[in-house]
């Protein structure tokens, strides 16, 4: 097992990614050939005054993580600059599926990378204008083993860039009141996790049986008014609510 017999409950969060992830960015056609790239628009302008100071990828959190968790009751008023800062958005570009099919946009991985830096500074400014919009999904269907059609939306990839930033924001919040045997959908946990700690309590702890249910449709049939209320209990930055309800 990844984590090793009995870590299950470890929690594994990378802070930085490793650096040979920028190595596998597509690079632009002028740095290919020699030739000097176009100078920086407007929107790039904008986005140097707006971030004028660096923005620290490592610890930019860390405050949110602190206050979630020794304040259950805190409601986080800015986040939103966490999501459009524009080294937040290239560390979810570095973490997409690179073989992952397209969305309406017909936007791969690797034809996205190729102006990269020029697109995420275009994104972050809409975001940070909100003049951000998401765009129709594709629907796709999968065979199931019993013969029938598994429903499957494929999103647009800045979609997706903004659906990474936008988890990883309020995991710092959120992570600090899971409890550790909560292995659905969480960073550094996995199926993996879920099967050791399963295995250690049948040998550690008495115990006769294991429930194995599922919920069918789940996905499909969630109350999104009432997540978003659930949301708003600790999400207080009207932004980062409107975003969600997008």
């Amino acid at each position: 097992m990844s984590h090793g017999r009995g870590k299950s409950d470890c929690c594994v969060v990378p802070e930085k990614l490793p650096n040979k992830a920028a190595s596998e960015i597509p690079v632009a056609a002028e740095v290919v050939e020699g030739r000097r790239q176009a100078k920086g628009n407007a929107v790039a302008a904008r986005m140097s005054r707006r971030l004028g100071r660096e923005y620290d990828m490592g610890t930019a959190l860390d405050g949110i993580r602190q206050t979630a968790k020794g304040r259950p009751g805190a409601k986080f008023t800015t986040l939103m600059h966490h999501i459009y800062a524009v080294d937040r958005l290239r560390a979810a570009y570095l973490v997409l599926e690179r073989k992952a099919a397209a969305g309406v946009d017909g936007e791969t991985w690797q034809s996205y990378g190729l102006d990269l830096e020029a697109r995420l500074l275009d994104l972050s400014d809409r975001l940070a204008r909100g003049a951000y919009r998401l765009q129709p999904v594709r629907r796709v269907y999968i065979d199931k083993a019993d013969g029938s059609k598994r429903p499957l939306g494929v999103p647009a990839l800045e979609d997706k860039l903004v659906q990474v930033a936008t988890v990883e924001v309020l995991n710092a919040i959120y992570e600090q009141d899971f409890v550790g045997f909560s292995y659905g959908f969480r960073p550094g946990k996995s199926v993996h996790n879920a099967l050791d700690a399963v295995s250690v309590g049948i040998e550690r702890r008495k115990g006769s049986w294991i429930l194995d249910a599922d919920i069918s449709k789940f996905y499909d049939t969630i109350e999104h008014d009432w997540l978003i209320r659930f949301i708003e209990h600790r999400v207080a930055d009207t932004r980062v609510v409107r975003l969600i309800k997008k």
